[in-house]
């Protein structure tokens, strides 16, 4: 049985997509143990609380130094045991530390198909404005394993979403989300759980 912790800082849409795939069969082998979030008024921990999974807020408004928060993320998500780290729009650079104690157990969801609008400051909202402003016609979503880079680490999986005319990038995140961001998460986090993935070379391969 596969734990994961889920790891958002909003309305957690993703993390909504993974307790349905749960109780619907689609994720298989797998229990979340935990969901952590950044701030306090994250809906997402109420989610997580309606289906009574562990729910707590750490925030680096709690502490003096960005190294106090860090260190407390990371014991924080050591208590919950994980196999398996799920960023699910979590608006937190992953420290050092944890990248290095959860090497290739933590995968992260991005609104793009990466390389394109991926990296430093191309998160939520900003990554659709992007999309809308270079005139790409097809954009999508990626899972990928996190590694010490911003959207480098080995790709999992994408799913293309077209881009339309009259698109706003609320509209545009919209669409995103239900055609590629519901999908792909479960989806990957279910392969995870059934020992599909494998590294090689820098590169995912599925079995």
């Amino acid at each position: 049985m596969l734990n994961v912790v889920v790891c958002v800082s909003g309305g957690g849409t993703n993390l909504q997509a993974i307790l349905d795939a749960v109780e619907s069969g689609k994720i298989t082998n797998t229990r979340i143990a935990g969901v952590i979030s950044n701030n306090a008024g994250a809906y997402a921990l109420e989610r997580a609380k309606a289906k009574k999974i562990p729910a707590v807020c750490i925030s680096p408004k709690e502490y003096e130094t960005r190294e106090a928060f860090n260190q407390a993320l990371l014991q924080g998500v050591d208590e919950l045991k994980p196999d398996l780290i799920v960023l699910a729009g979590f608006l937190v650079n992953i420290p050092a530390e944890m990248v290095q104690a959860y090497r290739g157990r933590i995968i992260n969801i991005h609104p793009s198909l990466i390389p394109s609008f991926c990296g430093k400051g191309y998160y939520g909202l900003k990554v659709h404005e992007g999309v809308l402003a270079r005139g790409v016609k097809v954009t999508g979503a990626t899972v990928h394993f996190v590694d010490e880079g911003t959207d480098t680490g080995p790709i999992i999986c994408q799913k293309a979403v077209c881009v339309k005319q009259d698109d706003t990038p609320k509209v545009l995140q919209q669409r995103v989300m239900e055609e590629a961001e519901w999908q792909l998460l479960p989806q990957a986090i279910d392969w995870i759980a059934n020992g599909r993935v494998q590294i090689q070379d820098g590169k995912v391969f599925i079995k």
